[in-house]
């Protein structure tokens, strides 16, 4: 092994303090909201600061209250059913767009990259895009949640260029023996591509879970209310007296703290569940869609 010089170790120094204060500044605030979710509501309403531990006896009936309440079940299930159809609408015309301008000898290939391009740095606005989703009559309906977001440009373009990596020889004798666009695409170009993809499908996917302003503009059905939305309102707005209305004779000022912090926890529960099993892929496929082709 290389004997490392003074300045390499200096800096390996600076680097490792550095990745232990980023652990510590994303992981606290997560910490301390699962703290705050099983702590007493009692001592959370009297408590200032940075929760490190359980305030008091551990208690789940904040996430009692929160799955018993019929809006915020409602509204997981319209998330959950937003981000399905949104993920896989969204990666089907993904993959389409990037394999058509990773083919050689595309016709207008360059104009093609550079709409897609083109559409990264200019946008038709809020105004333009209501609209749009007003004239298709996707006014509060699922629709006006997947249909506008359901296909980047910045994933067309890293998919793209993982597409283009894949040796041509392989496409060439695929068409040698036959073979057309479509069938290259599913047992060529797509089994050789599971990284990139995976990372696509995390980047949808996370994308309309965590999305909420669309909801805000085109819905105003409750019963449409994703997940993000209805938690925004209950953090924000002081909606909680709706979610435990019926306490048992308790104090409802005193469980919104406790509500919040469990609200919180039941949204980001499954990203953080999903996530270590793509984050295999996730650097691999990143890597291998950044270098240009």
């Amino acid at each position: 092994m290389l004997k490392r010089s003074k300045g390499e170790k200096i800096f390996a120094v600076f680097n490792y303090t550095g990745m232990v204060v980023l652990c510590i500044i994303f992981i606290l605030p997560v910490w301390h909201v699962l703290m705050g979710s099983i702590s007493d509501p009692l001592r959370i309403s009297a408590y200032f600061g940075i929760i490190l531990y359980p305030l008091g006896d551990v208690t789940f009936g904040g996430y009692k209250l929160v799955l018993q309440n019929n809006s915020i079940l409602r509204s997981y299930l319209n998330t959950i059913l937003i981000v399905v159809t949104a993920t896989g609408l969204g990666t089907l015309l993904t993959i389409l767009s990037a394999y058509v301008m990773s083919v050689r000898g595309l016709y207008w290939k360059k104009p093609f990259n550079f709409i897609v391009t083109f559409t990264m740095i200019f946008n038709g606005g809020l105004i333009p895009t209501y609209m749009v989703v007003r004239n298709l009559h996707m006014l509060d309906t699922y629709w006006s949640l997947i249909i506008p977001g359901c296909c980047v440009a910045y994933n067309i373009i890293i998919m793209r260029t993982s597409f283009s990596q894949v040796p041509a020889a392989l496409s060439e004798a695929a068409t040698i023996d036959g073979a057309g666009h479509f069938r290259i695409l599913c047992q060529i170009i797509l089994p050789v591509s599971k990284s990139i993809i995976a990372v696509i499908v995390l980047f949808y996917a996370i994308q309309q879970w965590n999305a909420w302003f669309n909801a805000s503009i085109y819905l105003q059905n409750r019963d449409l209310y994703p997940l993000q939305l209805t938690l925004r309102e209950i953090v924000l707005k002081s909606s909680e007296n709706s979610i435990i209305a019926n306490a048992d004779g308790e104090t409802v000022d005193i469980y919104r703290p406790l509500i919040k912090y469990c609200t919180i926890m039941v949204s980001i529960i499954p990203m953080m569940i999903v996530y270590p099993f793509v984050q295999k892929y996730f650097v691999k496929g990143v890597m291998i869609g950044s270098i240009k082709g």
